[in-house]
């Protein structure tokens, strides 16, 4: 009885230790689900000790579906879901295994996500518009992969840090703005001031990324705001002026710029009384012809010709 219990003990030793010698693949470290402006990814790091050349297999759910594929045999060590099912509001979850030819490791969880919770919102985009001593503040929201900011956030507002450049120990702060126009008054003149603004949200725990630090240089006196609209009335006017005069004085105008030409009276006259079938632009002095009489070895000829000049010979008789 006692061999029978120490033979069944050393085989059932040599069993475990043929599996734990074999050991199977490791299975990916460090998995993760991220989002960055409404996308969804999972990342992971390779099994550890591993230096083999391995393949991933990564999926995801809601937490009131199934596990839907995302990505198949990758060599990345990220997957980005991208389904149309994926909403900003969802609780989402993701998992990963690696694969060595046809071993493949087990299955690692991820974190769960609740994406309008989670999602780490991106800067906003800032651009700055002198008017005298004042600056306007634009605001650009930032691009989501599902949904629109204030359509996910309809709540959203900004905060606009603003200082002079020349001394940034006196920041002044804009807080709980919902424009995304703003203008920044009663600021030095000819000074340069730089802008950063933030977004905060009512859903979010975590305000965005600051923007990038726009700075801009403001003019010497505020202009009145009149004075653009009348310019730009003006300009318009006359355009609008000259266009009507083009058209209605175009014959006018035209004969200006191309004026018809006019002959002189004699060539007027000399053209009337050409010959209607001559190629000649001028008429040409007409033309006596007489007869002249020709003694030759002792013969008279008597032929017609034409001569400009008068006859000087008499008949021959």
């Amino acid at each position: 009885m006692a061999a029978s219990v120490c033979a069944f003990i050393l085989a059932l030793y040599a069993l475990c230790g043929s599996a734990a010698g074999s050991g199977g693949l490791s299975a990916p470290t460090h998995v993760r689900l991220t989002s960055y402006n409404m996308d969804l990814v999972l990342r992971w790091d390779p099994p550890e000790g591993t230096t083999d050349v391995l393949t991933y297999t990564a999926e995801y759910r809601s937490l009131a579906t199934g596990y839907n594929n995302g990505c198949t045999n990758t060599s990345a060590l990220k997957c980005e879901f991208t389904s149309s099912s994926i909403t900003v509001h969802g609780n989402y979850t993701g998992r990963v295994r690696a694969h060595r030819g046809a071993e493949s490791s087990s299955w690692v969880e991820s974190n769960v996500i609740v994406m309008d919770r989670h999602t780490f919102i991106g800067p906003p985009d800032v651009t700055l518009h002198v008017t005298g001593t004042s600056l306007e503040v634009s605001i650009k929201d930032p691009v989501f992969k599902q949904s629109e900011l204030r359509e996910t956030y309809t709540s959203a507002t900004y905060n606009i840090t603003y200082w002079k450049s020349s001394s940034k120990e006196e920041v002044e702060t804009m807080s709980d703005m919902m424009q995304d126009r703003v203008v920044l008054s009663d600021l030095d003149p000819l000074s340069e001031y730089c802008v950063q603004v933030q977004i905060i949200t009512n859903m979010n725990p975590r305000p965005s990324e600051y923007s990038d630090v726009v700075c801009e240089r403001t003019g010497d006196v505020d202009a009145a705001p009149w004075v653009a609209a009348v310019v730009t009335f003006v300009v318009m006017a006359t355009v609008v002026a000259l266009v009507v005069t083009l058209v209605v004085y175009w014959k006018q105008i035209s004969k200006f710029l191309c004026p018809e030409v006019v002959l002189p009276p004699h060539f007027k006259e000399s053209l009337l009384l050409n010959d209607p079938n001559s190629i000649y632009p001028v008429s040409l002095p007409s033309e006596h012809c007489d007869h002249v009489s020709i003694v030759a070895d002792h013969r008279t000829e008597e032929e017609g010709g034409c001569s400009t000049q008068p006859d000087t010979s008499q008949d021959g008789g």
